[in-house]
């Protein structure tokens, strides 16, 4: 049975779970709802959703430091209690996310804090785009796309915007696979508390002066694992 956007995304109302996790667990049950909701349940990962409402109040500032200073990052990571900020598996999903910050930097920590007159730019700017595209196509002898197509496109790029710009819709770094959000989830899933990014900050040595473009992410991509 092909494993539609639809059936995954419904899978993740209903139990919370990442995206990937869900379908995986479609792909195992050959797209049975139900089954898969039971096998996510046997994983913990549907757990993360019924923790989402409950208090993190304790955490982690935590620190990264690439390139003998020429970038920093501070993050908090909230957590339920100071028991679980302490260990290994949180201390780790804290020093991955700081790191995920330094190679992607991400400009908002979620969708919901895109200021609404930077949206309305993006869509202008790429409507402009799609409309120049239509009309190269014209000139190459394609027919020309309507209104609606033209709408699409550009919606389908604010969605790309989202996933480049917002820390919680990025690609993991260390797992093309995975969301930044399927990585909290699993650790929820597997720590048994609620998990929150609160906020982060990130300093470029120089930035905003004129200086040699380096491949930020390559560099500290070299560096997991040292």
């Amino acid at each position: 049975m092909a494993i539609t956007a639809a059936l995954v995304k419904e899978l993740r109302e209903r139990t919370g779970a990442g995206m990937m996790d869900c379908k995986k667990a479609l792909t195992e049950t050959n797209g049975d709802l139900d089954k898969a909701v039971d096998l996510l349940r046997e994983k913990g990962l549907a757990a993360a959703a019924k923790k989402a409402g409950r208090i993190a109040a304790e955490g982690v500032v935590t620190s990264y430091i690439h390139g003998g200073g020429r970038i920093g990052v501070l993050v908090e990571i909230n957590c339920e209690t100071d028991f679980v900020a302490k260990t290994g598996d949180f201390q780790a999903l804290a020093k991955d996310i700081a790191m995920q910050i330094a190679a992607s930097n991400p400009a908002y920590l979620n969708r919901e804090e895109v200021p609404a007159e930077v949206i309305e730019h993006e869509k202008a700017v790429l409507l402009e785009q799609a409309k120049q595209e239509a009309e190269e196509d014209v000139k190459n002898g394609r027919k020309p796309k309507p209104a609606a197509v033209l709408e699409k496109m550009v919606n389908g790029r604010i969605e790309k915007f989202y996933k480049e710009n917002c820390l919680l819709e990025q690609v993991f770094i260390k797992d093309g696979d995975k969301t930044i959000t399927d990585v909290i989830n699993e650790n929820i899933a597997k720590i048994g508390e609620n998990i929150n990014v609160r906020r982060f900050v990130r300093y470029g040595l120089g930035e905003g002066l004129e200086k040699r473009n380096d491949d930020f992410v390559a560099e500290v991509m070299a560096s997991v694992g040292k």
